[in-house]
């Protein structure tokens, strides 16, 4: 068992961009891609979340967070809980007891959803399982269960891939990402309140009609409309708001503009790694099993962060997300560590909504309004599942929470669920049961379309 721990102990420590490569090849090979073409592929994806992570830790993390510190410093801003970010998050998941557990665990739900047609994805993010383990390692907290914290991170696991499999079109179509789907914890979270608003949208006379998006922008605008000016406008809004001299606004400006433009560059390294595999799996699972439908490989949302108006309205709910934070009433959560990773939240809303920017913008800032509450209320048992893994708290800070995944509306719901003991978590298993059982129906129907094609 301790040699088991250690195992996956190791996986985790690898981190995503030496992890995926690996697991790429060896999907390219299982599908009798090549060795040649599955290792480039592997490399490709590796380089490519190197990219990301470069563009998201040494532009954003480097520039825009010190201009939101800047911000809340100069305006006197204090909150109880401090948002300590996704990375701190993760290690305190990974670090519970659920969180040793979650990747075998992961890939077993994985393979049984596979083999019973409850699922078209191939969930190979397995760095992201993290998400699955924060909600169950909190339900582990609350109802002193780890068995009943790994359920519930079985459970949370289950729905985030139903909903990977239905958000798949939106992602090929919006996102040009053909055979990826995204069963990613926190960003697929978001795809049912975007569909629910979208319809509330759709049925109010006026407002149906309001769209805004790059397109539009880039015809009204010509040159000036383009993410490259976007991005550097929104910097200059942000640094003069940090209080910055003429340097630092200038230096953010061009900062934000880069990441505009880099990081959908990056994305296309991705894919270009993937698609390759991407076909060879829909070939093999098309030509050895019956009624499966489209397969998709389920990737780290980081892929889809680039569409223009994903990043242009996440650098707007910047300083949206500090403001709210301060004039919502009863909130304790200073946004700060995650603020970079608010495009993440849109990664799915925004081809949701066909890419309307009026639309998205809408749902961002009641999501961080309704996601702060949220992030309040689990702040206690976060701080206990930190303590518990002998996390150091921040200097000052009793309290700790996070946007990823503390605001995640999934985690809270099936977190709060298990206050009820023994029902709550029927009630979530018979919830998660009948979505994969209406999914494999779903699959079946689909499958059925495209052999009459």
């Amino acid at each position: 068992m301790e040699a088991i721990v250690n195992f996956f102990d190791f996986i985790q420590d690898l981190g995503v961009s030496v992890l995926m490569p690996i697991v790429i090849f060896l999907i390219g090979l299982a599908f009798k891609t090549g060795f040649g073409k599955s290792l480039k592929a592997g490399l490709t994806v590796g380089v490519g979340f190197i990219g990301l992570n470069l563009v998201i830790n040494e532009l954003l993390g480097t520039s825009l967070s010190p201009a939101v510190k800047e911000m809340i410093t100069r305006f006197g801003l204090e909150l109880q809980a401090i948002d300590i970010g996704w990375p701190a998050t993760a290690a305190i998941a990974f670090g519970s007891t659920v969180g040793i557990i979650i990747i075998p665990v992961g890939l077993v739900v994985n393979i049984v959803m596979l083999l019973t047609n409850t699922t078209q994805t191939v969930n190979v993010d397995i760095w992201d399982y993290w998400h699955f383990a924060f909600s169950g390692a909190l339900v582990a907290i609350l109802t002193n269960s780890v068995m009943y914290g790994v359920i519930a991170a079985v459970f949370n696991m289950i729905i985030i891939m139903v909903l990977g499999d239905i958000t798949a079109p939106y992602v090929e179509k919006s996102l040009d990402l053909p055979g990826v789907s995204l069963p990613h914890g926190f960003t697929a979270a978001y795809a049912p309140i975007a569909m629910l608003f979208n319809k509330i949208f759709d049925a109010i006379p006026g407002v149906r009609n309001i769209n805004i998006s790059t397109e539009k922008l880039q015809e009204k605008f010509g040159v000036f409309g383009e993410p490259i000016f976007v991005g550097s406008i929104l910097g200059v809004f942000i640094g003069i708001l940090a209080g910055y001299d003429v340097k630092g606004v200038l230096t953010l400006a061009i900062s934000l503009a880069a990441v505009l433009v880099l990081i959908p560059k990056m994305a296309a390294l991705l894919m270009e790694g993937l698609i390759p595999i991407s076909d060879a799996a829909s070939e093999y699972i098309q030509e050895n099993f019956k009624n499966r439908g489209k397969i998709y490989i389920g990737l780290d949302s980081a892929i889809g962060v680039g569409h223009p108006v994903t990043m242009a309205i996440s650098l707007v709910l910047v300083p949206m997300a500090v403001f709210l934070a301060v004039i919502l009433p009863g909130n304790q959560v200073m946004p700060f560590a995650d603020l970079a990773t608010i495009p993440w939240m849109f990664v799915l809303i925004t081809p949701i909504v066909r890419g309307n920017a009026f639309r998205a913008i809408i749902i961002g800032i009641v999501s961080l309004t309704v996601g702060l509450y949220l992030a309040t209320d689990l702040a206690p048992l976060m701080t206990s599942a930190a303590s518990n893994v002998g996390f150091a708290m921040p200097e000052g800070s009793e309290l700790i929470s996070s946007i990823v995944d503390g605001a995640n509306p999934l985690s809270w719901i099936i977190v709060r669920a298990n206050e009820f003991g023994t029902i709550g978590l029927i009630v979530l298993g018979v919830f998660a049961v009948g979505l994969a059982i209406w999914n494999r129906r779903r699959i079946i129907k689909e499958a059925r379309g495209l052999k009459t094609e």
